[in-house]
């Protein structure tokens, strides 16, 4: 197991779970051949690896609870992400709890998905890690309902879609942070007052037929585990095409630490390997 001492990510949701205030955003180091370009409309920051496969896009969705989070926040494991995959990839922003709730994000990041297609891009990927994981479903949802092209793949870390808490993994003790109550919570205010099994809020509860390929990656000790686990069945016996990868050892959004951890780094290669591999199939 990674020992506190070594693990940027662990410190920091320790710290967190003290009340001590943290620089979320340091987490990961600076990827390098990447080309920033702060977008008004729709609002984010596009991240271009120099050699990016033309014809091709990636939306990155942040997490944060609904509560905060940006794309500056995560800007350097995106770009990592965006390094590793060869794909231009664009990190939206979308208004946060409790000035905005539940379903004024689906509606933000819809839009810019629908402007990655309008501006050229023919293949699309939706990424997302925590409540971003859920509105990268919701997108899916979304377009598989609609007239809109679909995202030919979904890379999801440690997806929160269970919004009433309820999995096992909140139990054992291992998260110094997330608890259930916490994370109910915060789901409240996100909902405020809507369905916590509406299928756009909690994708556990969508038909989750044709949705594209997906990869989800979990650490081993969070306790959204079981989010993580139980989305990857559900998507698999509706016969999406499903990969999941657990991280002994690690905790939510570790992939944040990409470039001070061998784990982060493994992650971060796995999956820009898999979401390349997508873009060409």
């Amino acid at each position: 197991m990674t020992t506190t001492a070594s693990d940027p990510n662990r410190i920091h949701w320790e710290a967190t779970a003290r009340d001590e205030e943290t620089d979320w955003a340091a987490l990961a180091t600076e990827p390098d051949g990447i080309d920033e370009e702060r977008v008004d409309d729709p609002a984010g920051l596009w991240l271009r690896p120099r050699d990016a496969l033309p014809g091709t896009a990636v939306l990155a969705i942040h997490g944060g609870g609904f509560i905060s989070g940006s794309a500056a926040t995560h800007r350097r494991m995106f770009g990592h992400l965006a390094r590793a995959a060869g794909l231009a990839t664009f990190a939206t922003e979308y208004g946060l709890v409790p000035e905005h709730v539940f379903p004024s994000q689906i509606e933000t990041v819809m839009h810019a998905y629908r402007r990655l297609l309008d501006g050229g891009a023919t293949r699309v990927a939706v990424v997302g890690d925590s409540c971003g994981a859920g509105l990268a479903l919701a997108v899916a949802l979304t377009a598989r309902d609609s007239e809109v092209a679909p995202p030919v793949s979904m890379l999801l870390i440690s997806a929160w879609v269970d919004l009433e808490a309820t999995g096992g993994s909140y139990d054992t003790g291992s998260d110094p942070f997330f608890t259930r109550e916490l994370v109910r919570a915060l789901g409240a205010g996100y909902l405020a007052g809507a369905d916590p099994r509406d299928p756009l809020a909690g994708a556990l509860h969508a038909d989750a037929h044709d949705l594209p390929p997906t990869y989800l990656q979990v650490g081993a000790d969070e306790a959204l585990l079981d989010d993580s686990r139980r989305l990857a069945d559900h998507l698999r016996d509706s016969g999406v095409d499903v990969r999941i990868d657990e991280f002994a050892g690690q905790l939510h959004t570790f992939p944040m630490a990409a470039g001070r951890t061998a784990v982060a780094d493994d992650a971060i290669k796995r999956a820009g390997l898999w979401l390349r591999s997508t873009m060409n199939s």
